[in-house]
């Protein structure tokens, strides 16, 4: 038993400052790499400085913010750390993207209730490759050990990315009309969101589970990351008067495609336009769930939605496909009329 007058260390109480300094000395040649234009202080620092690419003549500034979710128990469950990083990336540079604008800075929060120094840096490691892959800076951070907070073994996960835009080139969906086209770009998987269903999935097929699907072992597929379209859709956009872009996450092409289309429209979306891969049909399966619960559950293998012109879409996919993504045309705008704003038929 301690007595009242021994001294107590702020190690004693469960907060090892040394382990956290270790983490910072790994994180910093990390950081380096993604050090892009306007980065005007490293980590270290109380607030990260950051100037704004002269080359903007009236810059909007874009944020987002997001987490990894519950797809971070199967981080815990597997041992598998090195990739939520990029999901946490993802969550928000892909939404930034959304309105047109280029990702320039990305700050992570981690916490843990005992830091273990490899884990963090695994994690970490995966925001900069995020970053980096993105070409965006990561230029600050919170590590927080908070003893009794979380579990033995278990984080959380929180970040937010700052981009800009020019005025004039804000993506709002406005000039959205019917016969627009909708090109779906392929996801990696199911990305980050719909893990409390894939959780059960897991749960409800106990031993019985696939060796691979899509040609990955089972856990990778299920942990793929995040697919991070930054680049090739910025560069996409430097070419087409794209219209709208919808980035699918939580809510699935029939919740997130709605928030980019102007009052009055719909967008008819053709069934089997584009092929359902081996883990979403796995998904569907175990979970007995129908074709309209899958499209507002997941991505089911679209994770980023464009519109543009009937006129400019095949020149548009071609590009997109030269930059190294997979494209379907996916369906149309039409009017609204009574049905729903996204209709699968």
């Amino acid at each position: 038993m301690t007595s009242s007058s021994t001294p107590l260390s702020y190690k004693d109480a469960g907060v090892d400052i040394d382990a956290g300094d270790a983490l910072v000395e790994r994180i910093k040649p990390l950081a380096k790499k993604t050090l892009r234009e306007g980065v005007m202080a490293g980590i270290g620092g109380f607030g990260a400085l950051f100037e704004v690419p002269k080359r903007y003549q009236e810059p909007v500034l874009v944020s987002g913010t997001d987490g990894v979710g519950t797809k971070l128990k199967l981080a815990f469950e597997w041992n598998l750390h090195d990739t939520v990083g990029i999901d946490l990336v993802g969550m928000s540079v892909n939404d930034v993207l959304v309105q047109g604008a280029e990702p320039l800075f990305f700050l992570d929060y981690f916490a843990c209730g005992k830091l273990d120094v490899d884990t963090a840096a695994a994690v970490v490691g995966g925001i900069a490759k995020g970053c980096e892959l993105s070409g965006c800076a990561l230029i600050g951070g919170e590590t927080a050990e908070m003893p009794g907070m979380y579990p033995a073994g278990e984080y959380d996960l929180a970040g937010f990315c700052v981009g800009a835009v020019e005025k004039s080139k804000i993506l709002t969906g406005r000039d959205v009309k019917p016969g627009d086209v909708v090109l779906g770009l392929a996801s990696h998987g199911v990305h980050s969101n719909g893990f409390s269903l894939v959780r059960k999935c897991i749960e409800r097929a106990g031993a019985d589970l696939p060796a691979t699907l899509d040609g990955q072992p089972f856990r990778q597929a299920i942990m793929a990351p995040t697919r991070l379209y930054v680049k090739n859709v910025l560069a996409t956009l430097a070419k087409h008067p794209v219209k709208a872009l919808a980035h699918i996450t939580g809510g699935g092409l029939l919740e997130n495609i709605p928030r980019v289309l102007p009052e009055g429209t719909a967008a008819h979306l053709k069934k089997g336009s584009w092929p359902q891969t081996e883990l979403f049909a796995w998904l569907q399966k175990v979970a007995g769930i129908d074709d309209i619960e899958m499209n507002r559950t997941f991505n089911n293998g679209i994770g980023m939605v464009v519109v543009i012109a009937a006129e400019e879409a095949a020149a548009c996919a071609a590009t997109l496909r030269e930059l190294g993504e997979t494209v379907y045309e996916i369906g149309a705008i039409a009017a609204l009329g009574d049905g729903a704003s996204v209709v699968v038929a």
